[in-house]
């Protein structure tokens, strides 16, 4: 791979990615200082720049090296957004709105991404460059879908961990919680073994029929 298309895929995969996963961690925030807790907001994260937001490996190394050495996964994560669960009104329920609020916004930005490919492909048809932007917002919608369905895993630290401990008795969530580091490893086991692969099917799916919609007046 040369250096130039290394620098077309990082123009494709990363830019996108890293814009989602920003957004993604400042929904967190966003939603956190709704609910009454502004720490986000104090320690300079309520913000879409990636350096507050960057974390070295996760946010750096590994995606960059996936598409360097065109790695089989494209995965990477970015430092949480603090919260304080002792501003919240009712923790248990707002620490449920806050995971939540991450995966939504990457599911809010998948569908902008559609209703943009509806709009270009009726209005713009002709262009010369309207193949090269589409393909960027198929692959941003992928991206985000991904992040989405990933985060919601039921497992922690994931998003889906905390979604499920709103439902959990809560020493049982207590003990998950403490369990956290064992989990995380058993998480990264499952990416880079492929057993995560399932979720191809839900992105693929969803972003089959986002398209299908955003295209359906036409």
């Amino acid at each position: 791979m040369d250096v130039v298309e290394i620098g077309a895929k990082i123009g494709i995969y990363y830019i996108p990615f890293l814009f989602a996963l920003c957004f993604h961690e400042y929904s967190h925030g966003l939603m956190a200082r709704f609910l009454g807790d502004d720490t986000a907001h104090r320690m300079g994260r309520l913000t879409m720049n990636p350096l507050s937001h960057i974390d070295v490996i996760g946010t750096f190394i590994l995606p960059i090296a996936s598409i360097v050495f065109a790695l089989p996964i494209f995965f990477g994560w970015a430092k949480p957004v603090p919260y304080d669960t002792r501003n919240l009104k009712n923790p248990r329920t707002g620490a449920f709105w806050i995971a939540l609020a991450g995966p939504v916004s990457n599911l809010f930005l998948a569908v902008v991404a559609a209703v943009m490919i509806g709009i270009l492909a009726r209005y713009f048809a002709i262009e010369s460059w309207m193949k090269s932007l589409l393909d960027l917002l198929s692959v941003f919608i992928m991206t985000n879908l991904f992040l989405a369905f990933f985060n919601l895993i039921p497992l922690h630290p994931l998003d889906g961990g905390k979604v499920i401990a709103r439902f959990l008795p809560a020493h049982i969530n207590y003990k998950l919680e403490q369990n956290e580091g064992a989990t995380s490893m058993i998480l990264m086991l499952l990416i880079f073994s492929g057993m995560l692969s399932f979720l191809r099917y839900p992105v693929m799916w969803t972003h089959q029929a986002l398209i299908s919609l955003a295209l359906g007046g036409l």
